[in-house]
């Protein structure tokens, strides 16, 4: 099947940065259930894991990479937001 380059995927990559950005903000930190519960957060992550072939899960076989990009995470969605 050939990409398509209508709607969405024909835009300018800003613009289709700037739309997102504004999805992301349109819901308050408050509202936000897995800001609200980390144990549904880990367990639709458990599920989703569960869903790809085991000898394609990087995590799997790379638990470091595992560890860093945990790490990366919960910088990212508790540290400083930018506007």
């Amino acid at each position: 099947m050939a990409n398509s380059k209508r709607g969405f995927a024909s835009m300018d990559p800003e613009k289709q940065r700037e739309i997102a950005r504004k999805g992301g903000q349109s819901v308050p930190n408050e509202k936000r259930s897995f800001s609200q519960n980390p144990e549904l957060a880990a367990r639709a992550g458990r599920k989703g894991g569960q869903s790809v072939d085991p000898t394609k899960r990087s995590f799997a076989k790379n638990h470091a990479l595992a560890s860093e990009a945990g790490r990366k995470g919960g910088h990212a969605s508790h540290g400083s937001h930018r506007g």
